[in-house]
């Protein structure tokens, strides 16, 4: 299905980078910039400046070991995917719809 495709993408994105430094199933804070700098764009522009990926990853590191395990970067992928469902509902200019394309 097309939500199973997406879910695979995230993961495979996620190894994609995991597997360059360290520990092959979690990421290293540059290993977050680089995905975050190739993947996420449109959607943490304001975040792309060294202090605020290393405050998010400092957030994000809830059992501070330096590593972001799966778990630990799918609560960013669960924010980042919050905020686009967000934004484009004011887009649509509040309406209050069931059935919309994102």
């Amino acid at each position: 299905s097309e939500l199973e495709k997406a879910i695979e993408t995230i993961i495979n994105i996620f190894h994609q980078y995991s597997v360059r430094v360290g520990h092959w199933d979690t990421l290293t804070k540059k290993e977050l910039r680089q995905l975050i700098d190739r993947h996420l764009v449109n959607f943490l522009k304001t975040r792309k400046d060294h202090s605020a990926i290393d405050s998010l990853f400092s957030e994000l590191d809830r059992n501070k070991d330096q590593q972001l395990s799966f778990g630990e970067f799918m609560v960013l992928i669960t924010r980042v995917t919050i905020a686009t469902h967000e934004h484009i509902h004011q887009e649509e200019g509040g309406q209050q719809q069931q059935q919309h394309q994102h």
